[in-house]
């Protein structure tokens, strides 16, 4: 017994020993280092609880003391605010500018110099807008057009002349196949302001285009307002449809993919009110319309029933049915317009989708129509759209 009790204690003594060495290592490992060790430091801008941030503010992010290792911002109603990450790690900068009267959580995860990882989330809102401009684009999402549409956008409150650079870069138009285009402001024919984009030549059939607009968080100017939103439309162009007029001819010629389908005769306008020359863009149709005289100056002299309508100025430049009209295709006598039997103007009206150009020649109107008349920016030469964008200024 003796000699077995005197053996126990020397058996122990090495297990302590051992238990001793594994206790202290779990309670000074690098973890436990590291719980000690500073986070880096994360500031925003606009600051955490702020309720008016100033409008047109970016949105920063800046890491003192190590890296953002992810940047996370979303608006109140969950849309996600794109930015770029410096090269260096340490900073964070949105791509546009804060909305108003909208709150923005923005979270953060950062690694310390010491190799320290953080997360932090914050939160403010900015003031609100005295007045907000919209936007109203043709064509419409996810339409099919003719190879002369252009892209329009018309402004529902003015549109200073010092913001018009800021509008423009913020607007972007990405085309498959690739196509060259350029801005340019217009003056509707309502009056209200109007910036367009078409291609330097007529669009390839099956182009897909499409418009992005990173206008949140933008002045239009004091008598605009800012823009509260982001825009994001695309449509596609169709089938190469398009259409001469000859006056003197009286006859109006349709050509698909450059060769000619066909012609009709009809009537044009009159040598008192010649048909408007030129190339125009079918900017809408109506499959029944009434030819009202007041509408172009003329005061109650008709009001005449009509089909078929196909719409190119905006000051009343058309193609339409005169069934009235006992000398067509043998007497320009309309007020303008290019009238036809009702079977020729269905035809012409199925035939040219909105976007389409139609040509007039030889007409004794030598008068240039305003781009703003409509969807005209065929009117003017490459060279004299390039002049109208606030980028050349």
């Amino acid at each position: 017994m003796y000699a077995g009790s005197r053996r126990h204690p020397a058996r122990l003594i090495p297990a302590l020993i051992a238990a001793g060495t594994l206790l202290s290592a779990c309670g000074s490992g690098a973890d436990a280092s590291k719980s000690d060790q500073p986070a880096a430091k994360v500031t925003v801008t606009p600051a955490a609880g702020n309720t008016s941030a100033k409008l047109g503010s970016e949105i920063s992010v800046r890491a003192d003391g190590g890296k953002l290792t992810s940047v996370e911002v979303k608006d109140d109603k969950g849309g996600t605010v794109t930015g770029r990450l410096a090269g260096d790690g340490t900073s964070w900068k949105s791509d546009g500018k804060v909305k108003p009267q909208t709150t923005y959580t923005v979270q953060t995860r950062t690694k310390s110099t010491q190799g320290k990882e953080s997360s932090a989330t914050s939160k403010f809102t900015t003031e609100r807008a005295d007045k907000v401009n919209k936007l109203t684009n043709t064509p419409g999402g996810g339409q099919t057009v003719g190879t002369g549409m252009p892209v329009s956008i018309l402004f529902d409150h003015p549109v200073a002349k010092d913001r018009r650079a800021d509008i423009e870069k913020a607007l972007k138009v990405t085309t498959q196949p690739k196509v060259q285009g350029a801005w340019g402001w217009v003056k509707d024919y309502s009056g209200k302001d109007r910036i367009d984009w078409r291609p330097k030549t007529y669009w390839p059939s099956g182009t897909k285009v499409s418009v992005k607009g990173a206008l949140s968080g933008i002045n239009s100017g004091d008598d605009g307002g800012w823009f509260a939103r982001d825009y994001n439309f695309g449509f596609r162009i169709g089938a190469d449809h398009k259409a001469v007029i000859d006056v003197p001819s009286h006859t109006l010629t349709m050509y698909e993919n450059g060769k000619s389908v066909g012609s009709i005769r009809g009537s044009a306008g009159s040598p008192q009110d010649p048909t408007r020359g030129g190339v125009h863009t079918v900017r809408s149709k109506n499959a029944a319309e009434t030819m009202d005289s007041a509408t172009i100056g003329h005061g109650d002299e008709w009001s005449l029933p009509s089909k078929w309508v196909t719409h190119l100025t905006a000051s009343g430049t058309f193609l339409h049915s005169a069934p009235w009209n006992k000398s067509i295709g043998v007497e320009n006598n309309s007020h303008g317009c290019f009238g036809m039997t009702t079977s020729d103007a269905k035809k012409i009206y199925d035939f040219l989708p909105i976007g389409s150009t139609v040509e007039v020649k030889g007409t004794a109107n030598t008068n240039k129509t305003d781009v703003g008349n409509g969807l005209e920016v065929w009117q003017e030469s490459w060279e004299q759209w390039q002049q109208r964008s606030a980028l050349t200024h």
